[in-house]
C-alpha cells in the first residue's frame, strides 16, 4: 500500500478511472431517461393520430348508414355541415347511382372510382389519393345507394390540445410517411453526432396506411455535465482524504520502523562499546597483575620479608585476578556470538526498498533521489532480516550525510544489486568528498570517525554484522570523488 502513497501518478490514474466510470454511469442513466421519455411521447402521439384516423372511418360509416333512401333534391346534403363539427374534413363528396364523382380534374375522378371499387370489394374504407407533401388525402366508402368521399387536412387533424410535446420547441422530429411521401408533423432538432432514438409504427387503421416516424437525436451538450463534474470533484476529495490517511499511516509505520531499527542499533552499539571497553581495560588489568606479581617476588627476596606487605600484595593479586575475570565475563556477554540472530532467505531488493522507504524524508530533505539498479530476478541471500536492514540503513544514511558536504547539484546516490555463483552483492556509491587514502585502512575501526560528532561505531557495527552472517563489507574510493561500500553475503541455497 505504501508504494501507492509514494506514486502520485497512481492516484491520478485512480481518480481518472473513477471519474470516467461515474461519468459514464450518469450519462447512461440520462440517456435511458431521455429514451424512455421519447418513447412515451411517441406512443402518445401515435395513439392520438390513430384515434383521429379511426374517427374518420367512423364518420364515413355513419354517413353510409344514415344516408337518405329516397330521392333527395340537390340541396339535401346535410353531410356538408360535417366540417363545422370536424375541422379536419375539408370537403365531403357524394356519388349517386349512375353519377360521376363531382371532383376535378379527371385524374381525381379516376382515383376516387378506383378507391370505390376497392372499398366495395373489401367492404371497408379505402384511401383514394394521398398528397402528404401538401397535407391532403381522400377517403372513400362504397355504399348503396350513395358512396361518400372525405378530403382530410392532416394539419387540422392533429389534436394539439392533447399533444404530449410542444410542437415548435420539442427536439423530437415526427412525420407521417407513405410510399415516399412525407408530412412533417413537428420538425424537431436533428443534430450531428450523439445518440439516435427512433420510433416507427403504423396507424391503427388499414384505411389510412400511414407510418408514424419519430426521431430524437441526443447531443453531447444534453449530457448531465454538471452532475458528472460534481461526481469528479467528489471523487477527487474522497481520494485526497484517502491519500492523506494512507500517508499518515505510512509516516507512522516509517517512524515505528525507524524507532525499532534505532533501538536495535543502540543495543548493538552498546554491545560494541562494552566489547571495546573490555578490550581496552583488559590490558591495564593484565599489567597490574604482572606488576603485583613482580612486587611480591621482590618482597620475597627482601631480607625483612614483611608479612604485612606480602599479605597485601597477595590480596592485590587476588583482586586483580577477580577484576580480570569480571571483565572477561563482561566481554563474553557483550560480544554475543549470535549477534546477527538466526539466518533465513532474504531478498536484497526488499531490504533496499525498505531502507529507502524509511529514509525517504531524509533523502527529500537533502534533495537527493537515490537510483537502484537490480537484475530482473530477485537476489536472495542468507541473512538475518533485521541485521541486513540495519546494515543497508546505516550505509545509506552514511552516504546521505557525506553528500551534505557537496553542492546540491552534484549529489548522486546509486545502489547496485548483483550476484555471482555464490554471493549476492550490494554496492552503495555516493558522489561525496570520498575517503582519503590514509583514512581508508581505519574506516572500520571502532571509535574512528571522519565526521564531526560521530561515534565511529556505525561502519564497525555493519562490518561486524556482515561478518557474523558469513559475509563481508569493503570500502573503496571512487574517482574523481566519492566512495563505495560493497556488501557481500552468501546466496541462499
Amino acid at each position: 500500500m505504501w508504494k501507492t502513497v509514494r506514486h502520485p501518478g497512481a492516484w491520478l490514474v485512480a481518480w481518472a478511472v473513477l471519474a470516467a466510470l461515474g461519468g459514464v454511469a450518469l450519462a447512461r442513466q440520462e440517456l435511458v431517461r431521455q429514451r424512455e421519455a421519447f418513447e412515451t411521447d411517441a406512443r402518445i402521439a401515435h395513439r392520438l393520430l390513430s384515434q383521429r384516423a379511426v374517427q374518420q372511418d367512423a364518420v364515413l360509416a355513419t354517413l353510409a348508414l344514415l344516408q337518405p333512401t329516397g330521392t333527395a333534391g340537390p340541396t339535401a346534403q346535410p353531410e356538408q355541415r360535417l366540417s363545422s363539427v370536424y375541422p379536419q374534413i375539408l370537403e365531403v363528396q357524394r356519388r349517386g347511382p349512375g353519377e360521376a364523382w363531382p371532383v376535378t380534374p379527371p385524374a381525381a375522378q379516376a382515383a376516387l372510382a378506383e378507391a370505390e371499387a376497392v372499398s366495395r370489394t373489401g367492404h371497408r374504407v379505402a384511401l383514394a389519393a394521398a398528397h402528404l407533401a401538401t397535407g391532403r388525402y381522400r377517403l372513400v366508402l362504397a355504399a348503396n345507394p350513395n358512396s361518400y368521399a372525405l378530403q382530410i387536412d392532416v394539419a387540422t387533424m392533429l389534436p394539439w390540445n392533447e399533444w404530449p410535446m410542444p410542437r415548435d420547441t420539442t427536439p423530437v422530429r415526427l412525420t407521417l410517411e407513405q410510399d415516399g411521401q412525407v408530412f412533417v408533423v413537428q420538425p424537431g432538432r436533428v443534430a450531428q453526432g450523439g445518440w439516435r432514438f427512433e420510433f416507427h409504427k403504423h396507424l391503427a387503421t388499414d384505411s389510412q396506411p400511414f407510418d408514424v416516424f419519430a426521431l430524437r437525436q441526443v447531443g453531447w451538450g444534453e449530457l448531465p455535465w454538471a452532475w458528472m463534474l460534481a461526481w469528479a470533484l467528489g471523487m477527487a476529495v474522497l481520494l485526497a482524504a484517502l491519500q492523506s490517511a494512507l500517508a499518515q499511516r505510512a509516516a507512522r509505520r516509517r517512524a515505528e520502523e525507524l524507532l525499532r531499527l534505532g533501538q536495535v542499533a543502540r543495543l548493538n552499539t552498546l554491545g560494541e562499546l562494552a566489547a571495546g571497553m573490555a578490550h581496552e581495560l583488559n590490558q591495564p588489568l593484565t599489567a597490574v597483575l604482572a606488576n603485583t606479581q613482580a612486587a611480591r617476588r621482590l618482597l620475597d627476596e627482601d631480607p625483612p620479608e614483611l608479612d604485612t606487605a606480602r599479605h597485601a600484595m597477595v590480596q592485590a593479586v587476588e583482586q586483580a585476578r577477580r577484576a580480570s575475570t569480571v571483565v572477561g565475563r563482561l566481554r563474553r556477554a557483550v560480544e554475543r556470538p549470535d549477534l546477527a540472530g538466526p539466518l533465513s532467505p532474504v531478498k536484497l531488493q526488499d531490504a533496499v526498498r525498505e531502507a529507502l522507504y524509511l529514509l525517504e524524508p531524509e533523502s527529500a530533505r537533502r534533495g537527493i533521489a537515490p537510483t537502484v539498479q537490480a537484475p530482473a530476478q530477485d537476489v536472495v541471500v542468507l541473512a538475518d532480516r533485521v541485521a541486513l536492514e540495519q546494515i543497508v540503513h546505516n550505509l545509506v544514511m552514511n552516504a546521505l550525510q557525506a553528500l551534505e558536504q557537496v553542492p546540491p547539484g552534484q549529489r548522486r546516490l546509486a545502489l547496485t544489486i548483483s550476484s555471482d555463483a555464490h554471493l549476492g552483492s550490494l554496492t552503495v556509491q555516493d558522489s561525496g568528498p570520498g575517503i582519503p587514502p590514509d583514512v581508508l585502512p581505519r574506516i572500520f575501526e571502532p571509535f574512528f570517525s571522519t565526521r564531526q560528532g560521530g561515534l565511529g561505531l556505525g561502519l564497525n557495527l555493519c562490518e561486524t554484522l556482515a561478518g557474523s552472517m558469513g559475509g563481508s563489507l569493503v570500502a573503496t574510493p571512487v574517482a574523481p570523488h566519492g566512495a563505495a561500500l560493497h556488501l557481500s553475503l552468501p546466496l541462499s541455497a
